[in-house]
């Protein structure tokens, strides 16, 4: 089990069907194809979460751990892990164009490192191509200190994950 450090939750503005996790000082890690899990890519050192809605907003929890917790199986679509690098200790969620209102945890916690991303997703068969007004996708990413490994499919089983994966 893990210790959980601390937790956030907010919206995070969507536009083109995406959100980052990015430090602004550095790349974050390889080079990772969106073909590859439909969910997560990494390009050019930025981390790219794919979301079914085009533009609006999303729920996004992010809980910070010492070791590496127990995914949170119940309720969610699609389910991948990735090792992000952050340069300057300043890894973050961040809306492509526009900034959260409110900040969520910096995900670095630990200080410039290497880290684990678990990021779950759900909702997003729900508006596909669509601006909602209300939420309709919720995300938790649940971040620890690791080494460097290759990402992890855990599960797939939502419709716009397989058409962002056959594209």
């Amino acid at each position: 089990m893990s210790d959980q450090a601390e937790q956030g939750r907010g919206l995070v503005p969507v536009q083109y069907h995406q959100f980052q996790i990015n430090d602004e000082d550095g790349p974050t890690g390889p080079d990772l194809p969106r073909e590859h899990n439909g969910l997560i890519e990494v390009q050019d050192g930025i981390a790219t979460v794919h979301t079914g809605i085009h533009t609006g907003d999303v729920d996004v929890t992010v809980t910070l751990h010492t070791d590496a917790p127990q995914p949170g199986n119940d309720g969610w679509d699609e389910i991948v892990e990735v090792s992000l690098h952050s340069v300057s200790g300043e890894l973050m969620v961040r809306g492509l164009m526009d900034d959260l209102d409110e900040e969520l945890p910096v995900l670095s916690f630990d200080g410039p490192g290497e880290y684990r991303l678990r990021i779950h997703a759900r909702g997003r068969d729900t508006a596909i191509d669509l601006a909602p007004d209300e939420v309709t996708e919720w995300y938790l990413v649940q971040v620890w200190p690791a080494p460097l490994q290759d990402a992890a499919v855990l599960r797939q089983t939502d419709t716009y994950g397989a058409s962002v994966r056959a594209r």
